[in-house]
């Protein structure tokens, strides 16, 4: 079909879907009602979702017929398309719990071939193979032939994967858990994987030279340490800083994830200097001064393609870019955040409380040093005094408390990274993260982001984790299948610090 083809067929489906005529019966009258299709309220409109599923939606061709039988019109693709776009959120859930209900695995057909599996046992290993084949393909939901054709019509990718999105949302807000939603979820991640496997993904270089749409892009998915302006995004891209991104030739235009790479003669230890430091803005690149390449922000801007990995190999492709423009580099390491520790520490401070534990969390003189600014009684005047400060992160203006809580900040901190765990695994997802990538929990550093999210978030603390390539493999089977973190003698020791104040 030839893109005008394509586009006036776009245009006529789109017109006969959003002013459609309904005829109506009135004693006495009868009149030709035009009007907007949605939202959807009445019974005919209802009708013409399972309309539309009956259309697009093909049966699944017999086994012997598989590899044979010719693949469906591509307007249908495009008027699932238009449909569903077409659809307010609560009808578009209306939508796929038909589709993912009605149109999924033909149960009885795989029932019947499981059945037949068990009596072939006996038999020769061609007709068990033939059989285990049948139903394999019987067990193919009936809607997996339409997202697959959706995925070969243009801009049918990009669609897969904004549908994948609404399905993640309606799922995270427990507006629908059916296991047949669970399951359309399940097969079109499976179907991403391998449309967006390394191998299809290409690795382009941000540069100021870049075109226009691309940097305001990066820019809006910047979501780790939002860009304030052009002058913000030209350094980032600029001398001594390198910007990444993977694309895909299904969605031209549009970087699926990005990360972005500062370089230095050390590991940094704050964000200040990387995000805020606009002296070399213009300055060329002195090679002596590059022995670092540190990893300050990784942003996935498809909803869609979570649970897809792709910053894993992100990194990896970007070290080797690294290695090849600079050979003596040997430092390679992440400053991320920690997000969730303050609502962590929050929690924990109440627990204490409700406990009668208090006064364990912090040591005596620690504790107070927080009286004496607060004006407080000891015990759970104090500790009620201390939530509210990291509640409103007052207690950032006042050096005293900066000073007296360090120590106690860190090593609640060092315990929530290293010590608090969902199913064996970290519980901090950035963390989680660069672990399962191999890299080692290398450093805790002290008033490393003081912008007020940073406070907010994580008391203004943040991490590296560094990634010794000689290491990576064994660290990541480590982390994966016994569950073990690789850190340093400095996050090691904070933790043994918690441990001891906390009876733990």
């Amino acid at each position: 079909m030839t893109p005008f083809h394509f586009s006036t067929a776009a245009r006529s489906l789109l017109k006969h879907y959003r002013h459609r005529a309904v005829l109506k019966t009135v004693p006495g009258l009868r009149a030709w009602e035009f009007r907007n299709m949605y939202p959807c309220t009445s019974i005919a409109e209802h009708n013409s979702m399972e309309e539309i599923l009956k259309k697009t939606v093909v049966t699944l061709p017999t086994y012997e017929m598989r590899d044979k039988s010719p693949p469906p019109p591509e307007s249908n693709s495009l008027e699932f398309m238009l449909f569903y776009k077409s659809l307010e959120k609560e009808q578009r859930l209306e939508f796929l719990e038909k589709l993912s209900h009605d149109f999924g695995v033909d149960h009885r057909w795989a029932s019947d071939l499981a059945a037949k599996l068990l009596d072939t046992q006996g038999r020769d290993v061609a007709t068990i193979l033939q059989v285990e084949d049948r139903l394999r393909y019987s067990l193919t939901p009936r809607y997996r032939q339409l997202l697959t054709h959706i995925s070969k019509v243009q801009g049918g990718v990009k669609f897969l994967v904004d549908l994948r999105a609404d399905l993640i949302e309606f799922a995270s807000s427990k507006i629908s858990d059916s296991p047949h939603m669970r399951d359309l979820n399940s097969t079109l991640k499976s179907l991403l994987s391998e449309w967006f496997s390394v191998g299809l993904l290409r690795l382009e270089r941000i540069t100021w030279q870049s075109p226009c749409e691309i940097l305001q892009k990066i820019s809006q998915y910047e979501a780790v340490h939002p860009v304030r302006n052009w002058t913000d995004i030209k350094r980032r891209v600029g001398p001594y800083r390198r910007c990444y991104a993977f694309t895909h030739a299904s969605m031209p235009g549009e970087p699926l994830v990005v990360l972005h790479v500062a370089l230095t003669e050390d590991i940094a230890n704050n964000i200040q200097g990387i995000v805020r430091e606009f002296a070399t803005l213009d300055a060329d690149e002195d090679v002596n001064k590059i022995n670092a390449a540190i990893f300050y922000s990784i942003s996935s801007t498809q909803a869609g393609l979570q649970g897809v990995e792709l910053g894993n190999y992100l990194i990896k492709r970007v070290v080797r870019e690294l290695q090849s423009e600079f050979p003596h580099m040997a430092q390679f390491s992440s400053l991320s955040p920690i997000p969730g520790f303050s609502s962590w520490l929050q929690g924990a401070l109440g627990q204490h409380k409700k406990e009668g534990r208090a006064t364990e969390l912090l040591s005596e003189q620690e504790w107070r040093e927080v009286e004496d600014v607060t004006g407080t009684a000891p015990g759970a005047p104090a500790l009620e005094a201390l939530r509210r400060l990291i509640g409103t992160s007052e207690w950032i203006h006042s050096d005293r408390l900066i000073h007296s809580l360090e120590p106690a900040l860190m090593r609640l901190c060092a315990w929530y990274l290293y010590g608090e765990k969902r199913r064996g695994y970290a519980l901090n997802p950035v963390a989680n993260f660069h672990l399962q990538n191999g890299a080692t929990m290398w450093r805790l550093n002290w008033q490393a982001d003081t912008s007020p999210r940073g406070i907010a978030n994580s008391c203004g603390i943040m991490v590296n984790y560094r990634y010794f390539l000689q290491e990576t493999s064994t660290n990541s089977a480590a982390y994966m299948q016994n569950k073990f973190i690789k850190a340093s003698e400095q996050v090691l020791g904070l933790v043994s610090q918690f441990q001891k104040s906390s009876k733990l």
